[in-house]
């Protein structure tokens, strides 16, 4: 059993300490500019990190549902490098479109998933065909 998601739980323990590190962010921001809670507002480079780790703790239920469904029901490998790469754009800080297209392409993962598991009877032999193409790259 944990064979099957341990990626997942890599991914997800990965997501978690950078949620953690996102907040270090904004106490180290709150204490060089001397903007104590709840203030949200204040120095604009504050409001800088502020806002980004909001709006990363915002999306972050929905990448998490998204990842455990995509890779329990569709192949636990292409949702985890989907999650690596999700995570390492919201790290960067990279354009928002970015991190957007994961979670959309997980959604199709997950949506492909489901839907074979519940309308294909060899749903495992048909994720694992489409798959296979994705596990070649990951390989390379």
């Amino acid at each position: 059993m944990r064979s099957q998601i341990d990626l997942l739980a890599t991914v997800t323990v990965l997501g978690v300490l950078e949620q953690a590190y996102f907040a270090l962010q904004v106490i180290y921001a709150r204490r060089k500019y001397k903007i104590s809670p709840p203030e949200t507002t204040g120095h604009p480079e504050f409001e800088r990190i502020f806002r980004a780790q909001a709006n990363c703790s915002e999306y972050f239920p929905i990448f998490i549902s998204l990842l455990w469904v995509a890779g329990v029901f569709f192949h636990q490998g292409v949702a985890a490098v989907c999650g690596l790469l999700y995570l390492y754009t919201r790290f960067r800080l990279g354009p928002l479109y970015a991190s957007a297209r994961l979670l959309w392409l997980l959604l199709g993962l997950a949506l492909a998933g489901l839907l074979a598991h519940f309308f294909l009877p060899s749903s495992l032999a048909w994720t694992a065909a489409l798959a296979r193409p994705l596990q070649l790259l990951g390989a390379w």
